[in-house]
């Protein structure tokens, strides 16, 4: 299998390969080197799937309702 560089993932791709890695890793069915490896590609895919989250969150604006019933667009914060 061919890997495509992470940064060329969508992000759909990316957090289909991470959970795909996760199943494997959980597998148990590596050597050492193969599961470091598979680790490191998995933050690495976790890292991408992060960034791609909050560029996608710092897109998103909510309508927030005024008192005289217009509403007013803020940006989207998300909860921690």
């Amino acid at each position: 299998m061919i890997e495509k560089k992470i940064e060329e993932l969508t992000f759909e791709a990316a957090f289909q390969e991470l959970e795909e890695t996760v199943q494997r890793l959980e597998d148990g069915e590596l050597t050492l080197d193969e599961a470091i490896a598979l680790f490191e590609r998995g933050q690495a895919l976790a890292q991408l799937c992060d960034e791609r989250l909050e560029q996608a969150g710092l897109r998103v604006n909510q309508l927030l309702p005024e008192a005289d019933g217009s509403y007013r667009e803020v940006p989207f914060e998300r909860e921690t």
